[in-house]
């Protein structure tokens, strides 16, 4: 390292100093969006409205109904008298789901004959409506078996245990913030950068620049330092308010997990450079960075939908983005506790995201002020 990059460098963190816009953009949004996303993408269902029509009205009906609400994911919030007003609170949105009972349930149950329920439910959220619809399925296993049992006096055949490893509580939280710290990371990062080398063109100072004998090298990696320490200070405040807030498990290296960082900082950082270049217009960048960054990063990366559910040709794009992997990496650190034996070849990847990024900035920046 040279003392003409150190020198860029300094310009590059008074230029910063000076400029309000991007101390908030480094400094302030990180935290904000870790609070907001992590608050308001959930996808636990804790409370799911209930309606109940009882065409039995037994006690062995009270304990389907009990079995419900003491599952803790149902909430009882009206009985019908009438099977045709179901649909009424369904389309109010009052309820989520109607539990119909049809008569002669209880009888069909002690008598060993099938004994159909009718769960009608609010389609217009797939999501939460297929979640909902599992919690049923699964309480009405558990009270048809336990009634079998008691009917019959016998022991159950099979017994299972099931045990989740990772992530035990099955929070959605463990999940999104974790994702969350590659999807901040790539849009603050790209975004910070994109300004520079355009801010530069604009106020005529990078035709100064050039005039020097500073190499393309030189400029990049000064400009670049300065934000290189920015986005782990980002990342060390995300991790911390992961941990410490939402109480996300923590089981892997710290080292690891900042030394994985460094790549994918460096890949998104030239990113950013690279489109602040070829537009040379700080408007232009930061919208074609947020754009570029913030789209691929929430939905190709794995953080929200899971990649081999999606088209082979969308599942091929993946790759053409560092945060793919690093969200692989921020997991498999957080709630796996893995090494690099386990992780080399996103690690790998990063790394060559990280090489391409500073060739690619580069031969632009060298093409520009040839």
């Amino acid at each position: 390292m040279t003392g003409r990059t150190l020198a860029i460098a300094r310009k590059e963190l008074i230029q910063l100093r000076r400029d309000p816009r991007s101390l908030i953009l480094a400094f302030l949004l990180p935290p904000a969006l870790i609070l907001f996303f992590g608050y308001a993408i959930r996808f636990d269902i804790d409370d799911i409205r209930l309606v109940v029509w009882d065409g039995d009205r037994t006690q062995t009906t009270d304990r389907l109904v009990d079995a419900f609400v003491r599952s803790g994911k149902f909430t009882v919030v009206g009985r019908l008298t009438d099977y045709g007003d179901a649909g009424d609170w369904l389309v109010r949105g009052d309820a989520l789901a109607v539990l119909a009972i049809p008569p002669g349930f209880t009888a069909d149950l002690a008598a060993g004959r099938p004994a159909p329920l009718q769960l009608l439910l609010d389609g217009s959220d797939a999501n939460t409506a297929t979640i909902a619809l599992d919690y049923a399925h699964g309480v009405a296993r558990a009270f048809s078996v336990r009634a079998t049992l008691e009917g019959r006096a016998i022991a159950p055949p099979v017994r299972t245990a099931s045990r989740v490893w990772y992530n035990e509580s099955l929070e959605s939280r463990n999940m999104v913030v974790p994702g969350l710290i590659a999807v901040i990371g790539s849009i603050i990062a790209a975004l910070l950068t994109a300004l520079t080398i355009a801010r530069e063109w604009e106020r005529g100072t990078m035709e100064q620049l050039v005039s020097t004998p500073v190499r393309e090298i030189e400029i990049v990696a000064g400009k670049l330092l300065p934000y290189l320490a920015i986005g782990l200070v980002d990342v060390a405040l995300t991790v911390l308010l992961g941990t410490l807030l939402f109480q996300v498990p923590f089981r892997g290296s710290v080292l690891l997990l900042f030394l994985l960082t460094v790549p994918f900082l460096v890949a998104s950082l030239t990113f950013g450079m690279f489109i602040s270049a070829a537009v040379r217009s700080q408007v232009l960048a930061t919208q074609f960075a947020m754009i570029a960054t913030y789209l691929p990063a929430l939905l190709l990366s794995g953080f929200i939908f899971a990649i081999a559910n999606m088209p082979a040709i969308l599942r091929a794009l993946t790759y053409l983005f560092p945060a793919r992997f690093y969200v692989d990496v921020t997991k498999a650190v957080f709630l796996k506790g893995v090494g690099l034996e386990v992780l080399w070849e996103e690690a790998l990847a990063l790394v060559l995201f990280a090489v391409a990024g500073l060739a690619l900035t580069m031969r632009v920046l060298k093409k520009e002020v040839a």
